[in-house]
């Protein structure tokens, strides 16, 4: 079937392309650092030699901006970002921190679905598939319809400069009949790893919307504050600078300027004299209906990039021919006054504040008027002054003492080199920084133990019947007594194993294993847990989940009695024979604890408690080195049995 219907061909065409963008990366996936890093080289030379030509044919096409300007920001896409990645690790062990124990390992998303807009085709498009080649990824570039021609000449160059060094073919693709739905196809499908959106905020929206991780970009409306002691000539020549850059295509470029009042007339001066056209009441109204017609939140696309000289025409304004710049005198921010808005041509709105605080109000007011996130500059020799404005207005880029457009996209600023400029959560973007390669690839960690987990058993029986209490994967015994032959006697070390870990207690009389296990069970029975039978090799011991901590008697409150040294060690055996006795049984509460997991010191430290030890208990290893660390253990002469006043030894 043959299509003829222009957005089932381009649907079509989305898919096609990112199937064979898909194979391609795959194999491109495969390379090693150093082919990668040719690849990139190679499609940056290319660029580099075209583009000049390049900035042609996007101002014939597109009408926007003029060719010097475009022959500089298509050198910043081909030149400083590949010096800004060249050296960065993108294949195989990216980092590795010794000192922690974790590698991080780099692995390509897949294929980048590149959204290009009609304000920086060529440059953007350049831009976009270095830092998506450097990561490893394959490209599908989606351009506006109406740069659809220099966009695709530039895919060309790359294409071919990336085929001569080896790479896949498909590994770079542009669609050659875009439309919206085709875009949208192209956005939504599953073997797109992330987009990159660059454009208007419904398309920016879309993106956000296809299901498909995105990086996307928001409006600008750049405030360029003058602190009383800049040099306001040089600020002016900043400004200017910036505002008539490509007649005003880029989003980080000034749309403002507020003045602190004691630099007002000077900066208004200074305006005049470097070309700056101020604007009467009735030509502010009349350029503001054409500039936003309708009441439109957005600029009238017949002005925007074009020259000052022209736009004036445009709105019957007669200016000097060597006027560069549109000046508006505004008294508010908002709706009632449109030329405070994102003009995206050289026009700006001129303030004045009376001092710092007013200046900086003003600014965050003009971001907060659709720039919320994006850029905002100051001039000042005050490092106090640009401290102050950094920390208040809401924008992620606060250029310093240059023009906005410049060191926002880092060309005058040591920034990365980008012309994607993310805007964060206040304008409604996933990051706030200049994306690079680096956020076109996945990070996969690797890290070694660094603190020893608790293994926590619970036997068979128990996890038959649906214990709830947290545990982890069952260990037998037998494999805990093979990690160290002196785990069971240390556990039955009693209170001298608890006080006095250094001693020597190989010829201290202890409890049997049977005794311990009598004990043990005769806890677990207190506790309410089941159990079948005394200790055997093939039996799992569960740790309580609730420790059994008595609070100290109503006469100790005042004065929590210290650890002492470890008792005579002779009722042991008494205890021991009392146990084998069958007459001997489990008392009903206890304020000496027979038993005392890890577990219980730690809730016992949660609680801020204490826990009280006899001669008969019982204390794990692990727990004694936790609960002697932090002075937990409180050991008396008593036995476990109804409460009773606490004898404590010497």
């Amino acid at each position: 079937m043959i299509l003829r219907d222009r957005d089932l061909i381009s649907i079509q065409e989305a898919r096609q392309s990112v199937e064979r963008a898909s194979e391609a990366q795959k194999k491109f996936a495969a390379f090693s650092q150093e082919q990668i890093d040719a690849v990139v080289e190679a499609c940056a030379d290319a660029a580099t030699a075209a583009g000049e030509q390049l900035a042609r044919v996007a101002v014939e096409e597109t009408g926007y901006g003029n060719v010097p300007d475009k022959i500089l920001k298509n050198r910043l896409a081909s030149v400083d970002v590949p010096r800004a990645i060249r050296g960065m690790k993108t294949v195989g062990i990216l980092r590795e921190d010794r000192e922690k124990g974790i590698i991080e390992i780099g692995e390509p998303v897949g294929v980048v679905a590149a959204v290009i807009p009609s304000t920086n085709p060529t440059s953007t498009t350049i831009y976009k598939t270095l830092i998506s080649l450097k990561a490893r990824n394959a490209v599908v570039l989606s351009p506006h319809p109406t740069a659809m021609r220099c966009i695709c000449d530039t895919v060309t160059v790359l294409g071919r400069a990336a085929l001569k060094m080896g790479a896949p073919e498909g590994l770079i693709e542009c669609l050659q009949h875009p439309t919206m739905p085709g875009t949208q196809e192209l956005m939504k499908s599953r073997l797109v790893g992330v987009i990159l959106a660059t454009g208007g905020t419904g398309l920016v929206r879309a993106a956000y919307s296809s299901g498909r991780p995105a990086y996307g970009v928001g409006p600008g409306n750049v405030p360029s504050l003058i602190e009383r002691t800049a040099n306001v000539k040089k600020a002016v020549a900043d400004i200017f600078a910036g505002k008539t850059f490509d007649y005003g295509t880029i989003c980080s470029s000034e749309q403002s300027i507020v003045a602190e009042e004691a630099v007002r007339e000077k900066a208004l001066e200074e305006c005049r004299l470097q070309g700056g056209y101020f604007l009467s009441e009735e030509e502010i109204h009349r350029l503001g209906e054409m500039v936003f017609s309708g009441g439109s939140a957005t600029a009238n696309t017949r002005i925007v990039g074009r020259a000052a000289t022209t736009i004036a025409e445009m709105a019957g304004i007669n200016v000097p021919p060597a006027t560069r710049v549109l000046i508006a005198r505004l008294d508010g921010v908002g709706r009632d006054f449109p030329l405070s808005a994102e003009k995206l041509s050289p026009i700006l709105s001129f303030y004045s504040a009376a001092n710092l605080g007013a200046c900086v109000d003003l600014c965050v007011r003009l971001l907060q008027f659709g720039g919320l996130g994006h850029t905002a500059s100051i001039h000042s020799q005050n490092e106090a002054a640009v401290k102050r404005f950094g920390l208040a207005v809401p924008a992620f880029r606060i250029v310093v003492n240059s023009s906005s457009v410049h060191g926002s996209i880092g060309y005058s600023t040591n920034l990365f080199p980008a012309m994607t400029l993310g805007c964060g959560s206040p304008g409604g973007n996933i990051t706030s920084d200049n994306i690079g390669p680096q956020h076109l690839m996945n990070v996969k960690r690797v890290a070694w133990e660094s603190r020893a987990v608790e293994h926590r058993t619970i036997a068979a029986d128990q996890r038959m019947a649906g214990a709830s209490f947290p545990t982890s994967p069952a260990k037998p015994v037998k494999a805990l007594a093979a990690e160290s032959a002196s785990t069971v006697s240390a556990a039955s070390a009693v209170v001298a194993a608890i006080t006095a870990p250094e001693a020597e207690t190989a010829s201290t009389a202890v409890p049997n294993r049977e005794t311990i296990a009598r004990i043990v069970e005769r806890v677990f029975m207190a506790r309410g847990i089941p159990r079948g039978g005394a200790l055997s090799a093939e039996t799992t011991v569960t740790m309580p989940a609730t420790p059994a901590i008595v609070a100290p008697p109503p006469e100790q409150t005042k004065h929590s009695p210290s650890p002492a040294s470890a008792p005579d060690p002779a009722p042991l055996a008494a205890e021991a024979a009392e146990l084998a006795s069958p007459q001997a049984a489990p008392p009903a509460r206890f304020d000496v604890v027979e038993f005392v997991s890890e577990n219980d010191v730690r809730i016992a430290m949660q609680r801020n408690d204490k826990i009280f030890v006899g001669p008969k208990t019982i204390v794990t290893p692990s727990a004694r080195d936790l609960g002697n660390s932090h002075d937990m253990f409180v050991v008396t002469d008593a036995l476990p049995g109804p409460s009773q006043k606490l004898r404590r030894t010497s």
